[in-house]
């Protein structure tokens, strides 16, 4: 395995210098193990006499990771299905133009990026309600909701294509780590050639020269991008990963915090859950812009909107961006089921919980495979 390149420009701790080199030894590793080269250069040249099956599998094994590219560059689910299907059908109607100079893999990406930043272009940025609007008295109540499209989605990590046991655990940790919230969010923030360089450079391991040629530009314009993109993104990444979180409190501590939380939604218990606080926790329910930040504000709100003792609740743990996660399904008298809500993706300061953000949106869960309804 490659070694891990250090920039002094970044944390030691953050997501950024916890991405390894592994994703670069991955990018290298040209066809994949399941394919012998000769099986792969007669797919492709299948491929490029129209053969949409022997396309289907030339591609089939980079979905996964382009699709979480794509997510990194437009942060929405549901805007990088769109970015991906329309760079799969570029690079099908292309494939005549791929000399096979290059690998495979970095073809795509070029296309992909590209489809991205077309993407960028149509639509505005995506957020969270924190660099939206500034925290609200919990007092007032939630406000209504925003409806147009400049929320940061979840990310389900079953969607990373992690299960098929071909990543290492250093891999797989890496992958997460480059799906966390924090980071983003924090790439929303880049201009969009910026978080493309740095999506390449840190997070897949392009080189300058490939990164370069992959955005029609210079590599010094590329190492000066990097360079910008560092400091606006150190700024806005906690010193710790989650992922490194999740590792130090080990399997138990976790298991221990997950059934806590859903005992103590499950039963409208406010003071088992701000126990669970750290004292600055904030809770964002995006698409409303409203959002409360300290223990003693987010427990007014809960108290006096969603945990109102009328309010029934399951939660369904899952994982969404590399973190601990739930499925939120609320009571329906009418339908006399739980009906889906939305999705909570939790931030932890050691065993405390620092953010809470809940997506009310219900369509999110189509992403996690999680059913339609959960009868009482």
């Amino acid at each position: 395995m490659a070694q891990r390149r250090h920039n002094p420009c970044r944390r030691r701790d953050s997501v950024l210098a916890a991405q390894a080199t592994t994703a670069q030894s991955d990018r290298e590793r040209e066809p994949a193990p399941t394919e012998s080269t000769a099986n792969a250069r007669e797919l492709l040249d299948a491929a490029r006499q129209g053969d949409g099956d022997a396309y289907g599998r030339l591609v089939g094994r980079y979905r996964p990771e382009l699709h979480a590219h794509c997510y990194r560059m437009v942060g929405s689910f549901s805007d990088a299905e769109d970015a991906l299907q329309e760079a799969l059908l570029h690079a099908w109607r292309g494939l005549s133009g791929f000399q096979g100079r290059g690998s495979l893999r970095s073809w795509l990406y070029k296309i992909a990026t590209n489809a991205c930043l077309k993407s960028i272009e149509r639509r505005p940025k995506r957020v969270l309600p924190i660099d939206y609007a500034p925290a609200a008295d919990p007092h007032d109540g939630p406000g209504e909701r925003l409806l147009e499209p400049v929320w940061l989605e979840p990310y389900p990590e079953e969607k990373l294509g992690l299960e098929d046991g071909l990543a290492g655990p250093d891999a797989r940790y890496e992958q997460r780590e480059g799906v966390e919230l924090a980071f983003i969010a924090a790439l929303q923030h880049l201009p969009a050639r910026q978080r493309a360089v740095l999506i390449l450079r840190d997070v897949l391991g392009f080189s300058a020269r490939e990164t370069a040629e992959a955005l029609d530009t210079t590599p010094v314009s590329v190492d000066s991008a990097l360079q910008r993109a560092h400091k606006t993104v150190d700024e806005r990444i906690p010193e710790q990963s989650q992922q490194a979180t999740l590792r130090s409190l080990g399997d138990a501590a976790l298991r221990d915090l997950v059934d806590r939380y859903v005992a103590a939604w499950e039963r409208s218990d406010v003071d088992a859950i701000v126990a669970m606080l750290a004292h600055d926790a904030k809770i964002t329910m995006p698409p409303i812009p409203t959002w409360y930040g300290g223990r003693e504000a987010v427990a007014s709100f809960l108290t006096g909107w969603p945990l109102a003792r009328a309010d029934r609740w399951r939660l369904v743990p899952v994982r969404a961006n590399g973190q601990l996660a739930f499925g939120a399904y609320g009571w329906n008298e009418e339908a006399g089921s739980f009906l889906p809500h939305g999705v909570h993706v939790l931030a932890l300061r050691g065993a405390r919980i620092e953010e809470i953000t809940a997506f009310l949106t219900p369509e999110a869960l189509r992403y996690f495979s999680l059913p339609d309804q959960i009868q009482p």
